[in-house]
């Protein structure tokens, strides 16, 4: 299962359905719960999606940073994506293919090339945003470490990961 992150996703997601072993859905206007019910149906080498299952817990953690999530937005989100991880609700992916980074705010950047790419470094991919340069991006993937063991104390741990600071020895807030 490969996340496709961006502002162009799921424009780049339908440019690659029909490609051989490759199974592209866009959330569109499904829930959650919806979304991770078709996905972990789908049956094909690559299934790719647009359905960021830590999606919310990314947008809390930049807004905090930036200064446009309340104090506790962290906690709150860690704490809905635990409940529906624990409940099959969510689904961490295989990859995040995230498309054009250098065209994201910093903190943002930071999220997906410092806390995700730190939790897991060969699961977070950078890729232009076309579906040739995402097609040939999955051609390249390759198998490393998987998601946290502890993936509670990993996600609860997020509000102390500073951007600039993500991955660096000694780096918590």
């Amino acid at each position: 299962m490969v996340v496709v992150a961006g502002e162009r996703a799921a424009e780049v997601i339908s440019g690659l359905d029909g490609l051989h072993n490759v199974r592209a859905i866009t959330r569109g206007e499904r829930t959650p719960a919806e979304m991770t019910d078709v996905v972990t149906r789908a049956s094909a080498t690559y299934v790719l999606h647009d359905a960021d299952p830590l999606g919310e817990v990314g947008e809390a953690w930049t807004g905090f940073f930036d200064g446009t999530t309340p104090v506790g937005g962290v906690e709150v989100a860690v704490e809905a994506a635990l409940g529906a991880l624990r409940a099959d609700r969510l689904v961490l992916p295989d990859y995040y293919v995230v498309l054009d980074p250098d065209g994201l705010t910093p903190t943002w950047r930071h999220w997906w090339l410092g806390v995700l790419a730190g939790a897991a470094p060969t699961r977070v991919v950078p890729s232009p945003a076309s579906a040739g340069a995402v097609a040939e991006t999955l051609r390249g993937l390759s198998a490393g470490r998987w998601w946290p063991a502890d993936l509670e104390a990993w996600l609860r741990g997020l509000p102390r990961q500073v951007p600039d600071r993500v991955g660096l020895p000694g780096a918590t807030a």
